[in-house]
């Protein structure tokens, strides 16, 4: 449980936020509905919800086809998204806000999940394909270019071939998965974090070790 000390320090920086003009954008990808809450699909979700928390904010202002927060990260102005669209149309709500704000693609960050990782392994890369995440392949398409920064969170792979894809990830993590991504959303904040700041070796560095 935070302290006081930790709770006023999370406000200051929660209403500074809001007086810091849009530098880089963060996008937790999911599908919105209780039904995907704690889906392996849905780990951008809940990525991006600790790093609100770490920030002081609260994601949940409706803008851009996504709920929305402003955020300090690094003494930049930040805006978290989390689109409201269903994953495969994640890129109308970058878009919209993008274009708003005047981002670059490089100052648009991505966490998703990754079926080829491990729960609880993180992979930062700076540019390249989709790599089959139909959310992050959509951002590409509609922004035109792969030079996007994004987090991938290991959510494991099928447990043997033949299970279904989708099946699959639009499974519940266990409560044992549940708390090993728990200690990887600190980390993951840490990896935002140095590509904010400019430094995207750095974070991959952090981040993508064993």
């Amino acid at each position: 449980m935070a302290n006081i000390f930790d709770l006023f320090k999370q406000i200051s920086s929660g209403e500074s936020a809001k007086s810091l003009p849009v530098e880089y954008i963060v996008v937790g990808l999911g599908n919105p509905g209780r039904d995907y809450e704690n889906t392996r699909h849905n780990a951008g979700f809940l990525t991006i919800d600790h790093i609100a928390e770490k920030c002081g904010v609260k994601i949940d202002r409706a803008r851009f086809k996504a709920l929305t927060a402003s955020a300090s990260i690094g003494g930049k102005g930040v805006l978290l998204m989390k689109p409201q669209t269903f994953m495969n149309l994640s890129g109308d709500a970058v878009g919209e806000a993008a274009r708003f704000y005047k981002v670059q693609p490089e100052n648009i960050i991505v966490i998703s999940d990754d079926l080829n990782l491990d729960v609880g392994r993180l992979r930062i890369r700076k540019s390249g394909s989709a790599g089959g995440q139909k959310g992050l392949n959509d951002i590409i398409e509609k922004l035109g270019t792969e030079n996007i920064p994004r987090v991938r969170v290991g959510v494991g792979k099928k447990p043997h071939p033949d299970f279904d894809i989708k099946d699959w990830v639009l499974s519940n993590f266990t409560k044992e998965e549940n708390a090993v991504l728990k200690a990887l959303y600190d980390k993951a904040y840490l990896g935002v974090e140095k590509i904010v700041a400019g430094d995207v070796d750095a974070a991959m560095q952090i981040c993508n070790g064993k």
